[in-house]
Formats: C-alpha cells, structure tokens, sequence
C-alpha cells in the first residue's frame, strides 16, 4: 500500500537534530548514474524492495537526464553515505522521488537531518514552490515513515 504525504509550506518543516558529524549534499549529474545505481542497490536490496534494482545503468542516466530531475549525494564528513532524488514538477510541486542512506549509517543519527536538508532543498529548488511532497510504502525502512512525520509531513 502506498501512501502520500505533503508539506504546503516551508513553515510546516520540523527540523531534525543536527546530525553527529558533518552532513551535506552535493548534486550531481547524469554522469553520476553509476554510483547512484550501487547506492539505490546498497540502500533497498536489504530492505526486500525491488522498485528500480532492476534499472541498468542506462536506465539511471536517462533517469537523471530528464528536466526537473536533480539527484544529490548525501555525504557525511566527506563519505558518500546515501543520496536523494527531487523531481520539479512546472506547477510548482516537488517531489522527494528517492531518499535515502546506505546501511552503515541507518540508525545512527543522520536521518532526520538528511530528511531536514533534502526538505529544505525542495522548497528552493522551483519559484515559487507550492508543495513538497513524497510517496512511502511498507517495504522502506522502519523509521521512514515517523521520520517522515516528525518533519511535518502530513498523510493525504
């Protein structure tokens, strides 16, 4: 069962704890489809999810070629650790499309402020931005959706 859940203003975003080292994000190309395929693959396969583990290489770089679509790294002190992926829509709505981090830095403090700063990115990635949202299911980790809604995410 999929489930959507929106923000409608940058006002409804509840920050998440600063994160226990330095996280930041840094967009990338089409070129990067590569290293966005084995991160896709590192982040779900545990998960049981197949969505796009199935996507070659070919399909990752028409993917992030396609307007409106901006791909970031997540990097935490330097070390890619996840990514996300925003798609601009010509209304004015966002969507958080992939979110993400690797195993390794699951569970340790860094979700709600990748959350925080992904969030953050969407709402000045469009002028103007009129809503943000995303798409869930049960086969994302455990702690996706209540990290979802602690930043104010709301279900529709």
């Amino acid at each position: 069962m999929m489930l959507r859940l929106e923000m409608t203003s940058p006002s409804q975003l509840v920050p998440g704890n600063p994160p226990p080292a330095p996280l930041s994000l840094r967009e990338v190309r089409a070129d990067s489809a590569p290293l966005i395929r084995a991160l896709y693959n590192r982040i779900w396969d545990p998960l049981g999810s197949s969505g796009r583990s199935t996507w070659t290489d070919a399909d990752w770089t028409t993917e992030l070629s396609l307007p409106g679509v901006h791909s970031w790294l997540a990097l935490i002190a330097d070390e890619v650790a996840g990514f996300a992926e925003l798609s601009a829509e010509p209304a004015g709505d966002v969507g958080i499309v992939v979110f993400g981090l690797v195993p390794e830095f699951q569970c340790r403090g860094f979700g709600a402020a990748l959350l925080t700063l992904t969030t953050q990115t969407a709402w000045h990635l469009n002028t103007p931005t009129t809503r943000v949202y995303l798409h869930t299911n049960p086969h994302e980790h455990p702690h996706a959706l209540p990290n979802y809604q602690s930043r104010g995410f709301q279900l529709v």
